[in-house]
């Protein structure tokens, strides 16, 4: 308890130095103060991986053994590097642009799909580990961060985006004429299908090829921390259905939602393998479950793959975004690029001209 009440003040006594910050401005976004206080603790996590990985010392050995002892595990190092390193330069963009006037909608959500993503492994992976039976009061300081980014994902969702407006000549393409989006689909099925396989694999399934993968290819499921077990049940239940609802997106024209989602996903797929397959190898992961030296080539090329899948899909739909933006009859625009929705900043303007009109 004094180590969460003491965790508890210094993230409010930040809270406060946030706002003393940023008190002269008149508005001031809402998530600012989520980035801002986050920042802090991808500061942490970074500390934490240094330490682990004998770069550093003497910063975290009290609190580990205090606190949360689970950190030392492989699979929070690699998720200390993440949150240390990627997060915290996304944070950085994302503040600068937010004070710059820019959009930062879809930077946003790529953070709130690997935030969530981290948290909904995290968490259920302490509990039902091998560490479930010692989990401190401390543990329970990770709540906050599991439902901020919650919050942040349905701000960011609600917020209208710059769209283009196309005619609707641009979008009866049938999928054969569109190789590209033709190698997306079937790399999304491929990336359905190895969710669906190893969700089996750690169900425990009686099959002969899943008893073989999980003992000659990737032991590194059945390690008793927990958090590969999670990983599979996630991909399984949440992965899966949203793979295959966007691999229909991307075969449906003006599906416009496919902009967000992709971004959202790419970013928790991202998140999730970077510590899947970093803590597989690692060297706090005991050897009996680290993926063989013979199978390494497979194991890790499948689970590149499975990452790079969304974020390729992801960068697909932002580089020509046309195909899914609602379609107008041809002559009703005279140009192809016009904001169908203003932005978030845009409306901040529009507002503080009626009041001065006023």
């Amino acid at each position: 308890l004094p180590i969460l009440g003491m965790g508890m003040v210094v993230l409010g006594s930040l809270l406060i130095l946030v706002l003393l910050t940023v008190r002269h401005k008149t508005k001031v976004d809402p998530l600012f103060y989520v980035f801002a206080e986050f920042s802090f603790t991808c500061m942490v996590g970074l500390t934490n991986a240094l330490e682990q990985d004998g770069f550093i010392s003497g910063f975290m050995g009290f609190y580990l053994k205090m606190g949360e002892p689970h950190l030392s595990t492989a699979y929070a190092v690699m998720m200390s590097y993440w949150e240390g390193v990627v997060h915290f330069i996304l944070f950085l963009t994302i503040i600068h642009r937010m004070f710059t006037g820019k959009s930062y909608r879809s930077l946003g959500l790529l953070w709130a799909g690997s935030s969530i993503a981290h948290q909904v492994v995290h968490i259920p992976g302490v509990v039902i580990g091998k560490y479930g039976s010692n989990i401190r009061p401390a543990f329970w300081r990770n709540v906050p961060f599991f439902l901020v980014p919650f919050w942040a994902a349905f701000l960011l969702f609600s917020r209208p985006r710059e769209m283009p407006i196309v005619t609707a000549d641009k979008q009866k393409k049938s999928l054969l004429s569109r190789p590209i989006d033709l190698l997306l689909s079937l790399l999304l099925l491929g990336a359905a299908a190895f969710c669906a396989f190893r969700g089996f694999v750690v169900l425990d399934c009686p099959m002969d090829r899943c008893f073989t993968y999980i003992y000659q290819y990737e032991p590194y499921l059945k390690d008793p921390v927990g958090f590969p077990r999670v990983t599979m049940l996630v991909y399984l239940f949440y992965a899966l259905p949203l793979l295959t609802v966007l691999v229909c997106g991307l075969n449906t024209p003006g599906c416009s939602w496919m902009l967000d989602w992709t971004v959202f996903l790419a970013g928790a797929m991202l998140q999730a393998q970077w510590c899947h397959i970093g803590a597989s190898l690692h060297s706090r992961t005991p050897f009996t479950y680290r993926v063989p030296a013979d199978k390494w080539r497979p194991v890790i090329g499948l689970n590149v793959l499975l990452a790079a899948a969304p974020a390729l899909l992801a960068l697909r739909c932002h580089a020509s975004p046309a195909y899914f933006m609602k379609p107008v009859p041809k002559g009703q625009r005279d140009g192809h690029l016009c904001v169908l929705t203003p932005s978030f900043d845009t409306i901040k303007k529009k507002k503080k001209k009626k009041k001065i009109t006023l």
